[in-house]
């Protein structure tokens, strides 16, 4: 057994959740891979994975042997990369998981600056608000917002984005403007957002000094950012958004500010990614690049 070729397989194993696509992506057959991993598992004396037909989940023991063999594995390519012809300049694949609001305002107008930076780093931009198992659906990095609760992961703040309160012209010209967070109980109407994987809207926010008012019910809901604020847009309803994306819309007439005396707190916005990572050239390139894009913006 060649184990450190059995060691990227298991690493990749543990990414993909799937022996064919960890196979495929070291163009390997499938049964060289499985293999490997029995070979590797004789090696160590445990059983690094748990094999069914359907799925392979990764004991505790392959869980820690992981960590080790990723951040082994990332040390050894960066070794590799120093003494090419190119130094170590960054390159290579880089796979990233980023919510759609975010991906269309913050991040993909600024790529460009980051390509110009690092020409030999190729994106993989995945852009959804669903929560991505960064291991197992084998992902560098995710930006994330709001409550952080995996405690094996690293995050990083980038920024906090403020709230606003909106509507359409001509949902207000119908409705009425409110002047209190208790009027939208009555005669209003709720355009919502719910996160993947519940059904339950977010609750809308609202505080001035020590008063403050939740509104948790709404007839419109979404799991998509941009789809919200569309929702917004057409009439449907008022809702909260990130005041930095609607800034735009505000300024075409597309949408008014309500309630602005109110506030709802700040969303914390981080970047998060497995502590093994970080010995990833192309990876700590991109993070310093986000946390110096966010402090050139505060």
């Amino acid at each position: 057994m060649n184990q450190l070729i059995a060691m990227r397989v298991f690493v990749r194993l543990v990414e993909t959740g799937s022996f064919s696509r960890a196979a495929t992506q070291l163009s390997m057959p499938r049964s060289s891979a499985s293999k490997l991993i029995y070979d590797l598992e004789a090696h160590l004396g445990v059983r690094l994975v748990q094999r069914t037909t359907r799925q392979v989940t990764v004991t505790p023991e392959g869980i820690a042997y992981y960590e080790h063999a990723a951040r082994l594995l990332s040390e050894l390519d960066d070794a590799d990369n120093a003494i090419k012809a190119h130094g170590l300049r960054p390159r290579g694949r880089l796979r990233i998981d980023v919510p759609a609001t975010v991906a269309q305002h913050l991040l993909i107008p600024a790529l460009a600056d980051f390509s110009e930076r690092y020409p030999d780093v190729e994106i993989a931009l995945g852009v959804s608000d669903r929560q991505v198992n960064i291991v197992g659906e084998g992902v560098d990095c995710v930006i994330r917002g709001g409550a952080l609760g995996d405690p094996l992961l690293v995050a990083r703040k980038l920024t906090d984005l403020e709230y606003g309160t909106y509507a359409s012209p001509e949902y207000l010209a119908r409705r009425g403007v409110p002047g209190h967070p208790e009027e939208l109980r009555d005669g209003h109407v709720i355009a919502g957002y719910f996160a993947p994987g519940t059904e339950r809207p977010a609750a809308m926010v609202f505080e001035r000094g020590a008063e403050r008012f939740e509104i948790s019910s709404a007839k419109f809901t979404t799991n998509d950012g941009e789809a919200h604020v569309s929702l917004i847009k057409a009439g449907l309803g008022i809702g909260q958004h990130f005041a930095p994306f609607v800034q735009t819309a505000l300024e075409r007439g597309e949408l008014v500010e309500v309630l602005a005396g109110w506030k709802r707190p700040a969303f914390s916005l981080h970047v998060v990614y497995p502590p093994g990572k970080l010995r990833n050239a192309r990876l700590t390139a991109f993070i310093d690049w986000l946390l110096e894009r966010a402090q050139q913006a505060c």
